[in-house]
């Protein structure tokens, strides 16, 4: 099948629909798919079960403190502490294919000798796969309505953040509190904090189409809370179910798809500081404990898919 140029009401005459209306229409696809998406994402204060990938926060953390009643001995290195984090969840929704609502069917065209009306598959080629690429590319504009980014604070132009609940924060060894012996192994401070963020979007301006009526075989211009209806009906389900336009999302550090919004860096110390304490001739203390410059161990994105 292919796209079709839809009939419209200007001036009492009918006239074909120009590319530049159609767009319109496919922006107001892509706004109807942002009120409702059937692609979500969730993140909790714990890990869940990891649909869409998870990530390392790696740190160093001291050795343990060792004594001796005639020198300072020599204590057991600092180590590496890895916890994989996995607080976001993908939920495909369960939709149906689209519906006549209202008395309509479809969108009508001229077909070169008579008028037609637009099939299932024409409506797709016309306005919903073009709104549904749109979705899925790099960019974060409106025509992504409804679709996802990772940003490293609580709020963002034109986005809405999904949960106060960070998907993932980097941590380090916080080496300013390692200043004696006897310290805590694990002393961690947050480094920065990773929000998911859902991309806003923005009504669209559009010519409406006519559509005939199933009651008495005649024909008038679309409702446009009907209109509305059936583009939303068929963005969902083509997102959720139709090769070739399903969308995805995982987080890795590698992978294919687009990468939205900020990397998710894992960082720690590169390296380590003895501390001793001398308590009393009989008395010798020394631990290791992290130092040194921070270093990335990987940097995890967030990527949307489509196949």
């Amino acid at each position: 099948m292919a796209a079709r140029r839809p009939l419209y009401y200007v001036g009492g005459n009918l006239r074909e629909m120009s590319v530049a209306m159609i767009d319109e229409i496919v922006a107001q696809v892509s706004y109807q798919y942002s009120l409702n998406p059937s692609v979500t994402l969730s993140v909790d204060t714990v890990n869940v079960s990891p649909n869409i990938g998870s990530i390392d926060d790696t740190r160093l953390i001291a050795g343990t403190t060792s004594s001796s009643t005639t020198s300072y001995p020599n204590p057991p290195n600092t180590t590496t502490l890895t916890n994989n984090i996995s607080r976001t969840a993908q939920t495909i929704a369960s939709v149906s294919p689209a519906t006549v609502t209202s008395g309509f069917t479809r969108p009508m065209y001229w077909n070169g000798s008579a008028l037609q009306v637009m099939s299932d598959q024409d409506i797709k080629d016309t306005f919903i796969y073009p709104a549904a690429l749109d979705l899925a590319l790099a960019s974060t504009g409106t025509t992504q309505g409804g679709t996802y980014r990772i940003h490293t604070d609580t709020t963002l132009a034109g986005h809405t953040l999904v949960s106060a609940n960070p998907v993932y924060e980097d941590t380090r060894a916080d080496a300013a509190l390692y200043d004696t012996t006897n310290e805590t192994q694990d002393q961690p401070t947050t480094i920065q904090s990773y929000y998911l963020m859902k991309i806003d979007g923005s009504e669209s301006s559009y010519t409406r189409p006519i559509a005939n009526l199933t009651a008495s075989d005649n024909f008038q211009t679309f409702a446009k809370t009907d209109f509305d209806t059936i583009l939303q009906e068929y963005i969902r389900y083509v997102v959720a179910n139709e090769a070739g336009y399903q969308i995805t999302y995982d987080i890795a550090a590698t992978g294919t798809g687009e990468i939205r919004g900020s990397g998710m860096t894992d960082t720690k110390l590169d390296s380590q500081v003895r501390r001793t304490r001398f308590v009393n001739a009989n008395d010798y203390r020394a631990q290791d404990v992290p130092a040194g410059s921070p270093q990335t161990i990987a940097t995890y994105y967030l990527r949307i898919n489509q196949s």
